[in-house]
């Protein structure tokens, strides 16, 4: 199952109804990042305008660095009299997956994995744009059968970093081969995150520090998913 499909899973799951716009297009921020500002601007119209014919409550996002972009909206589209009230009104209902789940109670179905020590690297943007580092080690700590253990400057970036590791793919390893002996330090067996781009930038860490086989990174909903799954099956058993 891929991580949208968890992710809608996981949502049912708590009750929510799940609407998915047929209209929205990329968030922009690979635009926004490589200088394309006026691109990401057509990008955030479309998005707006998709999103506007829903009567939602939550626009919810499971990738940090999206998340983080489709949050600053209103910023990017500050000098347009017609968008810039639209997208402040869009940008109110931006919120990451972990925050929906922690709010509505999510642990309260009976979570369990296999025992495990398990990490956490934070996303960039999650943390420090949607200001959401709190909810995602809530989540982990209450799954029975995980150790959590803080990872050492596990605010720091693990040198994905949007294209950064595409134009600087020197500084890039650099960066997460620090970011790897930290995680080494924990003796994790799991390494979850919350962003596609850290998500294979972590990966890639665990390939070069030859520990495929014995440590592994997944998508916090992954995970959050893997522990419904196990939950069920030990009350049924």
């Amino acid at each position: 199952m891929n991580i949208n499909d968890a992710t809608m899973n996981l949502l049912q799951l708590v009750g929510c109804e799940v609407v998915i716009p047929s209209h929205q297009v990329c968030c922009g921020a690979l635009h926004g990042h490589g200088g394309e500002k006026g691109q990401a601007k057509e990008l955030a119209k479309r998005n707006i305008e998709a999103f506007e014919q829903l009567d939602v409550d939550y626009i919810v996002t499971n990738a940090g660095g999206c998340g983080a972009f489709l949050i600053e909206y209103d910023h990017l589209l500050k000098d347009d009299s017609e968008w810039n009230e639209r997208a402040k009104t869009f940008t109110k209902k931006i919120k990451d997956i972990s925050e929906v789940l922690l709010e509505l109670e999510f642990s309260s179905i009976g979570l369990k994995v296999s025992p495990q020590i398990v990490t956490y690297q934070d996303s960039c943007h999650l943390r420090n744009v949607m200001k959401v580092a709190s909810a995602p080690r809530q989540l982990l700590q209450s799954i029975e059968g995980v150790e959590f253990c803080e990872m050492k400057d596990a605010d720091r970036c693990c040198g994905s970093a949007g294209i950064y590791n595409i134009v600087q793919p020197d500084m890039s390893m650099q960066i997460l081969d620090y970011k790897m002996a930290q995680a080494k330090q924990t003796d994790a067996r799991t390494i979850v995150t919350a962003n596609p781009g850290c998500l294979l930038q972590m990966k890639l860490g665990i390939e070069r520090e030859g520990l495929a086989g014995r440590v592994r990174a997944v998508h916090i909903v992954e995970f959050l998913l893997e522990a419904v799954e196990s939950g069920i099956a030990k009350k049924t058993s």
